[in-house]
C-alpha cells in the first residue's frame, strides 16, 4: 500500500479485508504511550471519530446558562425553554509517511545477533511514529500557538503601565504572576464556564517565569540542604493553580534536506497559552481545541502502520504510517494566548 491515499481508498481497502500489519501497529503505538511528552496531544486532546467527516453541535452558552425554570401555573404549563445550537463540521484528511529498509544491509544485523533496539526495521517504525507526532506538533504551533488566532490575547511590554490587553513581561520584577493568571482564569471562567486547567509555556517563557522573584520567594523556605527548593512545572502549577504546566520544548530541524541543520523550538519560545483542556474527550464535551482522529481500524488507535515489499530487484521493504486527523479550535472562550512574555 504505497503512494498518496484518501480516506475513501482506505475505507474501500478495509471493506475488502485489508488490515495494516497488526504487529507493527502495536509496536508503533508503544511510542505514543505517554501523550504528555508531546505538545499537540497534551493541549488539544485526541477525539476519536467513527467517520472521516461529520458534524458536531455547539450548544449556545447563553441558553444553557439561563435559569429557564418557572413556577407551574395552576392547570397550565410553562413555555418550552430554548436550547439553541450551531452546527460545526470536522473533516479528517490522511497524512502519510514512508521510509525504506535495505534488506541486504539488514542481514548483517540479523546474523550478528545485535540488540533489538538497533534493528533497522524497529528503528524505522520508531521513525515513522515520531515523524507523525512531530507533524502534529508543527501543525499545532503553526495554527494555534501564535497571535491572531484566539479572541483573547495579551502582549507583554518592557515597562510602563500595561493597557487593557497588555502585561509586564515575565522578566520584569514588577510583574505579578499570581494576580495576573488569577485574572485570566476568572475571565475564562466567566466567558466559557470552565476554568483553564493547563498552561503551555514556550521555553524562554518558562525560564522567565520560574526565575521571577515572586515565584522564588514563594518556594525559598520549602527546601533543605539535602533537597534544595527548585521551581519546575509541577511547582509552577501549584503556585499558579493549574492542573498542569506544560513546557513546549520540543524541537525540529527547519532546514530542508541537504541543507545544514537548523534546529529550532517548534512553538514560539516567548509565547504562552492558557486553555481548558478536557480530560474526557467527547464530541459534545467542551474544550479549547480537539484533534479529531478517524479510527481506521476501529480498535482505538489513530495511527495505522503497514509494511510492504519494494519492487523486484530492489531488495527493499517499506514501513508506512497513516493517520487521518483534523485539528480544530473548538472554543475561543476557553483559551487565552500571551505573546512576548519575555
Amino acid at each position: 500500500m504505497s503512494g498518496t491515499v484518501t480516506n475513501a481508498q482506505i475505507a474501500s481497502r478495509i471493506a475488502k479485508g485489508w488490515k495494516p500489519n497488526r504487529y507493527l501497529t502495536n509496536m508503533s503505538m508503544a511510542y505514543f504511550a505517554d501523550p504528555k511528552d508531546h505538545v499537540a496531544t497534551s493541549i488539544f486532546p485526541i477525539c476519536p471519530v467513527d467517520f472521516s467527516t461529520g458534524f458536531y453541535y455547539e450548544f449556545l452558552k447563553g441558553d444553557l446558562a439561563r435559569d429557564n425554570v418557572r413556577r407551574k401555573p395552576e392547570f397550565g404549563k410553562v413555555a418550552p425553554a430554548k436550547m439553541g445550537h450551531t452546527d460545526n463540521t470536522y473533516k479528517c484528511t490522511v497524512d502519510q509517511v514512508i521510509v525504506g529498509v535495505d534488506k541486504i544491509s539488514a542481514v548483517n544485523y540479523q546474523r550478528a545477533g545485535v540488540p533489538a533496539s538497533i534493528d533497522p526495521r524497529r528503528n524505522k517504525v520508531r521513525f515513522v511514529s515520531e515523524q507523525q507526532l512531530l507533524h502534529l506538533d508543527i501543525l499545532f504551533a503553526e495554527n494555534f500557538f501564535k497571535t491572531g488566532v484566539w479572541a483573547n490575547e495579551f502582549t507583554g511590554i518592557d515597562s510602563g503601565i500595561p493597557g487593557a490587553t497588555q502585561f509586564l513581561k515575565f522578566s520584569d520584577a514588577n510583574f505579578d504572576p499570581v494576580n495576573f493568571f488569577d485574572k485570566r482564569k476568572r475571565e475564562i471562567k466567566l466567558s466559557g464556564r470552565r476554568e483553564p486547567n493547563k498552561l503551555g509555556l514556550g521555553y524562554d517563557s518558562f525560564i522567565g517565569l520560574k526565575s521571577h522573584p515572586d515565584i522564588l520567594e514563594r518556594v525559598k523556605y520549602t527546601g533543605s540542604s539535602a533537597n534544595p527548593a527548585i521551581v519546575n512545572e509541577n511547582v509552577l502549577a501549584q503556585i499558579l493553580g493549574f492542573e498542569e504546566v506544560k513546557v513546549l520544548e520540543a524541537t525540529y530541524n527547519a532546514a530542508g534536506e541537504g541543507q545544514p541543520d537548523d534546529m529550532q523550538f517548534i512553538c514560539e519560545s516567548d509565547g504562552a497559552l492558557l486553555t481548558y483542556t478536557t480530560n474526557t474527550p467527547a464530541i459534545d464535551e467542551p474544550s479549547a481545541g480537539y484533534i479529531y482522529t478517524w479510527d481506521m481500524l476501529g480498535d482505538g488507535n489513530y495511527m495505522a502502520t503497514d509494511q510492504f515489499e519494494g519492487e523486484g530487484g530492489t531488495h527493499a521493504e517499506f514501513i508506512e504510517g497513516l493517520m487521518s486527523t483534523d485539528m480544530k479550535k473548538t472554543s475561543d472562550d476557553l483559551a487565552c494566548y500571551l505573546s512576548k512574555c519575555v
